[in-house]
């Protein structure tokens, strides 16, 4: 017989224990007794079965004996296997809560469709980024209130997902799923392959299309980028009617309103900026209500920031280095050419030293700042090359630094990013012509981003103390130029992010997420979303707005061109289905399964059973 817990047989050692103290129990005297004399010699031949046959003539020790046995038997869950046929008690409706079940009445639509597929066992899904279990193996009654207390959200929808959880809840015992959805658009596998894969393990899935067709205007993407040392909002905004719109957009933010008119072709787009971003949250609205009011609002959060004082050591005059960061808002630069006794002033230090190494006593300050918590960023030069500078000064860098390396060619060496990360994000390395750089080595302990195709770090950090030091390996002397990386677009773009982070505010892609990111926090922190207020330790962004998390405001856009096209309709999903049934109808299907029957339970009864005998018996 098959045990689930075969470990727990161990204790049917405890008949051991039972035995001794039976055998040592005390024993009754024996008395001579002249008249029974002639029968000690027949006694005298009983004797050595003695203890046996009072082992089995004594009921209580039986009992006892048998309680044990039964018990621990229990314990390690005896069972037997046999087939069972698949049930159709169970029914899981999984309804698509994405953005677009906003339009119209299609949300509506398919929870009174829902309201005819209960059954007497139902389960509740909702398709979200993240697939959420409303109500599970609850009754009709109980699953018609939770389908009237459901709303949609403003992501998209893992269709898929949520219906690969429904075959979890049905794979014991079978049953039926029923799917309502626009069928518009999803993310994730192809809904028409996971419902062929659920019927080929017995379960019944029904696809049900909601909805029709409806126009709509909404703002379908967004980005930030910076312009003169400020940041700038490019917003798009696209007509799915087949007519002109005017669209009016009202833009609020602490520095006051403006408000835009903008003519959209049908199925066109249409861009405008808000230059500069205010430091805060901005608004962008649709002033006209539409049929999808998921994608009528936009946000952005410039987290205000005091500047960053930031020391520029260098004995070179305007690189192009220090110009990137004069353009910068929050960073309140001064320049020097040497490390200075005194530095608690500053937050960042930015080393581009091109015709000298640092002094020793140079190397102790920078040593200092960066053990109470400072930042400093090395740029690469010749004098980093290992000939060049001291071991001291050497030991302090995230990389080892040997001799200048030079390549031939003339598009230069080919860069790739190692660690993807938001300092990297968007940065074309594939374009920077790489002449010379540091042939260099990363320490154990450092956490490299961008390096050359042979593995050279080019952009590398390491906790030094309570502070962190970069090692920024592309060399930004004109004379003799090592790359092209400080003609690029992306070059401020870089240090504006790399002085961000090294200033404590984060990149600013931190601030602004889209709908169906996730944030782990740290503990457990109250965090006021759109529509209301959760106490969590993972925040999953559902809905279109502002959250703040622990004093940090985080704007949440929907930013999806599938799922603001209410035009779209689950026909073509419909159709794929209907040939779907129609290729394969000899689809093989699990008509049964193989269930566990336990017998812990009747065994665990008949030691109780046993214990009253026990019981009865002593009292008799």
């Amino acid at each position: 017989m098959p045990f689930d817990n075969t470990m727990a047989l161990a204790a049917l050692a405890s008949v051991i224990p039972l035995i001794i103290i039976y055998l040592l129990r005390p024993k009754p005297v024996q008395l001579s007794i002249p008249s029974l004399m002639f029968l000690m010699q027949v006694e005298k031949q009983k004797k050595r079965f003695s203890s046996i046959r009072k082992f089995l003539k004594d009921p209580l020790f039986l009992i006892q004996l048998l309680v044990l046995i039964l018990l621990s038997t229990a314990a390690a869950a005896p069972f037997y296997t046999s087939q069972e046929e698949l049930s159709d008690e169970h029914t899981v409706i999984v309804i698509d809560a994405s953005a677009s079940m906003q339009a119209g009445n299609r949300f509506d639509d398919a929870t009174r469709l829902a309201e005819g597929y209960l059954s007497k066992k139902n389960s509740i899904i909702l398709a979200k980024s993240s697939p959420e279990i409303v109500v599970e193996n609850t009754d009709s009654s109980q699953a018609s209130d939770a389908l009237e207390n459901i709303e949609p959200s403003d992501t998209i929808a893992d269709i898929s997902g949520a219906m690969s959880e429904g075959m979890r809840l049905l794979s014991q015992r079978g049953g039926t799923m029923v799917v309502l959805s626009d069928f518009a658009s999803w993310e994730g596998e192809d809904p028409v392959s996971t419902k062929q894969l659920a019927q080929s393990y017995g379960i019944d899935t029904a696809f049900v299309d909601v909805g029709s067709a409806v126009g709509n205007v909404g703002i379908i993407d967004g980005w930030i980028g910076i312009e003169d040392g400020n940041y700038v909002y490019t917003c798009v905004v696209k007509n799915y009617n087949d007519f002109t719109e005017r669209v009016d957009v009202e833009i609020e933010n602490p520095a006051g309103s403006v408000k835009r008119s903008l003519n959209v072709g049908p199925s066109d787009t249409a861009q405008f900026r808000v230059n500069p971003l205010s430091s805060g949250v901005t608004s962008i609205s649709i002033a006209d209500e539409d049929n999808l009011p998921a994608d009528n609002n936009a946000y952005v959060v410039i987290p205000t920031q005091s500047d960053t004082k930031t020391l520029f050591v260098s004995d070179e005059g305007k690189l192009p280095s220090k110009i990137a960061l004069s353009t910068l808002a929050f960073v309140d630069i001064s320049t020097a050419e040497g490390i200075p006794s005194f530095t608690d002033d500053y937050r960042i230090m930015v080393i581009g030293l091109k015709n000298r190494s640092l002094a020793s006593n140079e190397v102790e300050r920078l040593d200092s700042f960066l053990n109470n918590g400072g930042r400093v960023v090395f740029i690469a030069s010749q004098m980093l090359a290992g000939g060049n500078a001291t071991d001291q000064f050497q030991s302090m860098l995230p990389v080892i630094p040997g001799d200048v390396a030079e390549t031939q060619n003339i598009l230069g060496i080919d860069l790739e990013v190692v660690q993807s990360s938001s300092l990297t994000d968007d940065v074309k390395f594939n374009e920077i012509a790489m002449y010379k750089y540091l042939n260099a080595t990363p320490r154990n302990d450092a956490t490299v981003l961008v390096a050359t195709e042979q593995g050279d770090p080019l952009l590398a950090h390491w906790s030094v103390g309570d502070g962190t030091l970069v090692y920024f390996g592309f060399n930004d002397e004109l004379g003799e130029p090592w790359n092209n990386f400080h003609n690029l677009p992306e070059y401020p773009v870089l240090w504006a992010r790399l002085t961000a982070w090294l200033g404590g505010s984060g990149d600013i892609s931190d601030y602004n997420l889209e709908t169906g990111d996730v944030t782990s926090l740290a503990r457990e922190m109250t965090v006021q979303t759109p529509t209301g207020t959760i106490t969590t330790q993972k925040v999953l962004f559902e809905q279109v707005g502002t959250y703040n998390i622990g004093g940090r405001t985080v704007a949440v856009n929907l930013y999806s061109d599938r799922e603001s096209d209410t035009t779209r309709q689950g026909s073509e999903v419909m159709e794929r289905v209907s040939d779907q049934n129609r290729d394969s109808p000899d689809i093989v299907r699990q008509d049964s399964y193989e269930a566990k029957n336990y017998l812990d339970n009747y065994l665990i009864i008949l030691a109780i059973l046993l214990a009253i005998l026990e019981i009865l018996i002593i009292r008799n």
